[in-house]
This record gives structure tokens, C-alpha cells and sequence, in this order.
């Protein structure tokens, strides 16, 4: 079975404002490449949550873990973004099952934005 990835409503809403901004500062074709980095970052969590480019992030939960979106520029099928500037958060909920909770600006404070509430479900 092929493993999954989860988008919460938190991270979906970042997915979409970081886009739209894309869109807005230097066009569509840099938002389908940075859209198209996102997916490739996303996949490679969902198929290794632990691999040697995330990081775990106790500080915010026992669970959370992050990934520097910069790490997958050369698996997108598209022509690599220069510089890639978000970071995912996300913790594994069951084997091959993986919560997106945030996707911040590699400048953002992730402990003013990844809420209590957000982290796990028993939370």
C-alpha cells in the first residue's frame, strides 16, 4: 500500500495563501513549479516520515516533525525553484499515515502558529 499524507484544515488554508502569493509576486507558471515542489515534498514525507532531511520538533509536540520543502527541488518534474521558502510540520498518525499541520515560512515563529489543538487528535 502505498502511504499517505493528510492535510488539515490549517494546512490547506497555508497551502492555498502561499500559492495565491506565488501567483500574485511572479506569476502562474511559478506557482504550478512551487505547487509542483510542495507535492514532491509531501510524497517524500508521506513515504519516509523519519528520513535523514526531517527533523524532529519536540519542542512543539513528542510527535512533530518538520521538512524543509528545500530538500525535494530536485524531485519535481519541473524546472527547480530557486529558493524554496516553507517548511511542513506533521507527525506520523499510523503506520503509512502521515498529518500535515502546518506549511510556514521558514521566518515564521512555529510556536506561535502549530495551535495545542492541532498537534494530535487525543490532544
Amino acid at each position: 500500500m502505498a502511504a499517505q499524507y493528510r492535510l488539515t484544515a490549517s494546512a490547506k488554508a497555508d497551502i492555498n495563501a502561499l500559492l495565491d502569493e506565488s501567483t500574485h509576486r511572479h506569476g502562474q507558471d511559478a506557482r504550478n513549479r512551487y505547487a509542483a515542489l510542495l507535492l514532491a515534498a509531501l510524497r517524500r514525507i508521506a513515504q519516509n516520515p523519519e528520513g535523514g532531511a526531517t527533523a524532529a520538533r519536540p519542542e512543539l509536540h513528542p510527535d512533530m516533525r518538520s521538512f524543509h520543502i528545500r530538500h525535494s527541488r530536485t524531485e519535481s518534474n519541473t524546472t527547480p525553484v530557486g529558493n524554496p521558502v516553507h517548511v511542513i510540520f506533521y507527525r506520523t498518525t499510523e503506520p503509512g499515515r502521515v498529518d500535515i499541520i502546518r506549511v510556514l515560512h521558514d521566518r515564521m515563529e512555529p510556536s506561535r502558529h502549530v495551535e495545542p489543538k492541532t498537534k494530535t487528535k487525543g490532544d
